[in-house]
């Protein structure tokens, strides 16, 4: 009796283990061939809540798997995002902003390429009504471009990401609940930016929080980014570990667990 417990522990263990691996999903926009991953959520829920990341300007990274993984185990269902897609993938900054800056300023383009992903999403088993979207950097930017799409999330999360869009867009009505997580030094964002954003979530009658984190520069939860604040995007220990509690704060306010 006691070999044929241990056996069934193993057994659930190594089901546990196998069912929280990331796993390629081969999908597509238009005629654009992607590439993004889903890890399922290693707890069992009825109410399935589902998290779409978007990945920082090179792509899907280690960062961002790491991020998967760990959302996972919290009990969310995640899809990680291919936005640029097969022939795409750049393979140095120069190239990612580049292509960063394509979908900045064609939003309508960002918008269905991460639609693209969200039904992914739902396809690998998230309920439709219970998602969120959280990106970084770049991807930051995207989950605000998602608010302003109206797609169907609950909440969008963005750290560090460009919180502009073109003065000549209309302002519409913002119904997901919106969290910006950023770092108080960031050289990347304008103080007119960030009071441009802080007028559009007021006109669209937006729920929206900001929070800002000191001695923190651009991809402060990002360790593969260094520890020199001078460069403009480093790491900071403390600003990850505090903007990932306030993520979760969010995500049990905005999701059914």
């Amino acid at each position: 009796m006691k070999n044929t417990t241990i056996l069934i522990l193993s057994i659930i263990l190594s089901a546990n283990t196998i069912n929280a691996q990331l796993k390629p999903v081969k999908y597509s926009e238009g005629k654009q061939t992607l590439n993004g991953l889903f890890i399922k959520s290693a707890k069992k829920s009825s109410n399935n809540p589902g998290i779409l990341l978007l990945p920082a300007w090179l792509g899907i990274d280690n960062a961002s798997k790491g991020i998967a993984e760990e959302l996972s185990k919290l009990g969310y269902h995640v899809f990680i995002a291919d936005i640029y897609g097969e022939g795409n993938y750049p393979t140095n900054t120069a190239e990612a902003g580049k292509q960063a800056g394509y979908y900045k300023t064609n939003f309508a383009d960002y918008q269905k390429r991460i639609n693209a992903a969200l039904q992914e999403l739902i396809k690998s088993g998230a309920n439709a009504d219970n998602i969120v979207a959280i990106g970084y950097c770049f991807g930051g930017t995207g989950v605000l471009e998602a608010a302003r799409g109206h797609l169907n999330l609950k909440g969008v999360a963005s750290f560090h990401g460009g919180l502009g869009k073109d003065a000549a867009r209309a302002v519409e009505p913002i119904t997901t609940k919106v969290l910006v997580c950023h770092g108080a030094d960031d050289p990347f964002v304008s103080k007119e930016e960030i009071t441009a954003f802080q007028q559009e979530m007021r006109d669209s009658k937006a729920d929206w929080q900001m929070i800002y984190y000191a001695n923190s520069v651009h991809s402060f939860t990002n360790p593969e980014a260094g520890n020199d604040n001078s460069k403009g995007a480093a790491y900071n220990a403390v600003a990850a570990k505090r903007s990932f509690e306030h993520l979760q704060l969010f995500l049990n306010e905005v999701l059914k667990k």
